[in-house]
């Protein structure tokens, strides 16, 4: 029996999670342990506003200052909000781990689907990679700030990369044995977001003797990027909060693990939006309001501000605990983020598309996990860090890249679906008749920050301040170029391709995608 949608076309009976994946063209192999609430847990977690908003304030500082802190949030988080709707209503059509390059590959012209995916496929692994990097790299330098002022720790790019690297090893670890305990703590990661952003506001608010006024909080510019030009200091500055709205894919990559997939994933996707916005926004109007001094805390010692602005604002003791607070969010936002990645990974070489596809997408048969993906995943995000050992501005650029990358892939099924009109098969989560404008205004969003976060965020640009951002995208979609008119394009989800893996893998007795 059908029930009819909102547009009078009659939709589709209700399946089952496994049914619906099959009828995808995909078997059923990784554990489905997720509940609703622990795929949103992902997400919210990546997007992490106690890790991206923290790590990033010093850029703002400098890019906008308080003025575009405040309002960069505020514009950007609507922004992304319309992304999200329109990816959010493709993941409850595809509930697939493949995610975003799978959409692709449906929602294109059959000629050109392959093409699609493959170019959306390889922009998400350029991003999932990206934010892994930022977001440990960005806990590395938290954990640092800390260690120099418990233990006089001090901070140097070659120590800091070593920091990095250790933390990339914990989240490998823990993703690799410790799989129902990742589970665990990021349902626990959503209550020491929200309980920790509300603690350090109300430390901030109610405990230093000065606060900074209204009108600094919202209208004080800032540029000490070296530009001449305000407006275009206000658009680089947008940076800051655009990455930290990253991530909240993962929802759809989980979506092979999570109950009720066609509702779970596309809910998950849009609450993680728009709770990080509205707890973002409150985490930030703290900080600003309890700068004591400006100068000081862009010269903190510690290599932080944020740091820096809770030890004035609270106490040397008061600051270190909750500093210790920022810092484990953090933490739990790259375990999750290790978690997203690597299920991307998974999916993408499934489908034969990485060097060496066969060893990413194995599963360990004890955890039913994608332990090689996992580690592939830390590996790359490690690699991508290490130009801060000969770049100031490194961190900027990868943040740049995790954009770039990401929102691109983002936005590729959108406009596809878009292009597609009426022809396209909803599933039960949507958005109606609103769903061509919200998509426009998202196709158009992502044109503008791709070439905005591309360009020079300092002045003069030397070898040790230019945003590398281009060089890396630009290296990787030229491999996938090539490789695609060298051979993929020949195989690259092609159904005779899938036919010939299902029966070596029958013969070997291995889970192998399904012919669609």
């Amino acid at each position: 029996m059908t029930t009819p949608d909102p547009r009078g076309t009659p939709a589709a009976a209700p399946q089952s999670d496994e049914d619906r994946l099959a009828e995808l063209g995909y078997t059923q192999v990784l554990a489905r342990r997720m509940s609703a609430f622990s795929n949103y847990a992902v997400s919210f977690t990546i997007i992490s506003v106690l890790s991206g908003c923290l790590t990033m304030y010093l850029f703002g500082m400098n890019t906008g200052g308080p003025a575009l802190i405040t309002w960069g949030w505020v514009g950007v988080g609507l922004m992304t909000l319309f992304v999200g709707l329109a990816m959010a209503e493709i993941c409850s059509a595809y509930p697939t781990s493949a995610g975003l390059y799978f959409w692709a590959h449906r929602l294109a012209p059959p000629r050109s689907a392959a093409a699609w995916a493959w170019f959306t496929g390889w922009f998400n692994v350029l991003g999932q990679v990206a934010v892994t990097a930022g977001i440990d790299f960005g806990a590395a330098s938290f954990l640092g700030a800390y260690l120099n002022l418990q233990f006089d720790f001090k901070v140097t790019p070659g120590r800091t990369i070593l920091l990095f690297a250790a933390i990339l090893i914990l989240h490998g670890l823990l993703n690799t044995f410790g799989v129902r305990i990742v589970a665990i703590l990021n349902s626990v990661s959503v209550w020491w977001h929200v309980v920790g952003v509300v603690v350090i506001v109300a430390a901030l608010t109610f405990t230093p003797d000065h606060h900074q006024s209204t009108s600094f909080v919202f209208t004080h510019f800032v540029n000490n990027t070296g530009f001449g030009s305000g407006f275009y200091v206000v658009l680089i500055g947008l940076l800051m909060a655009q990455y930290t709205f990253t991530g909240y894919d993962a929802s759809a990559h989980m979506t092979e693990e999570t109950h009720d997939a066609s509702t779970a994933g596309p809910r998950g996707i849009v609450q993680s939006i728009w709770t990080s916005w509205v707890a973002g926004f409150v985490l930030l109007l703290g900080f600003t309001y309890a700068i004591q001094s400006y100068d000081k805390e862009l010269g903190s010692p510690t290599g932080a501000p944020p740091a820096q602005i809770l030890l004035d604002a609270v106490g040397a003791t008061g600051g270190k605990l909750l500093l210790l607070v920022v810092i484990g969010a953090q933490l739990f936002c790259g375990m999750a983020s290790v978690t997203a990645n690597s299920r991307m990974i998974y999916a993408f070489s499934r489908d034969g598309a990485l060097p060496y596809s066969h060893i990413w997408h194995s599963v360990s048969p004890r955890t039913r996990t994608p332990v090689a993906a996992v580690w592939l995943a830390a590996l790359s995000a490690l690699v991508l860090g290490l130009p801060y050992l000969i770049n100031v501005t490194a961190y900027a650029a990868v943040t740049s890249i995790a954009v770039i990358g990401l929102y691109i892939a983002y936005v590729i099924p959108t406009l596809l679906r878009l292009l597609r009109g009426d022809d396209f098969q909803r599933g039960p989560w949507h958005l109606g008749r609103f769903s061509r404008p919200i998509g426009i205004v998202a196709v158009v969003w992502v044109a503008v920050i791709t070439v905005l976060f591309m360009l020079p965020q300092v002045s003069p640009v030397t070898w040790k301040t230019f945003n590398y951002a281009p060089v890396a995208v630009l290296a990787v979609l030229g491999f996938a170029a090539v490789w695609w008119f060298a051979s993929a394009r020949r195989w690259f989800l092609n159904p005779d391709h899938v036919r010939t893996k299902v029966r070596e893998a029958s013969r070997k007795g291995a889970p192998e995608p399904i012919d669609p």
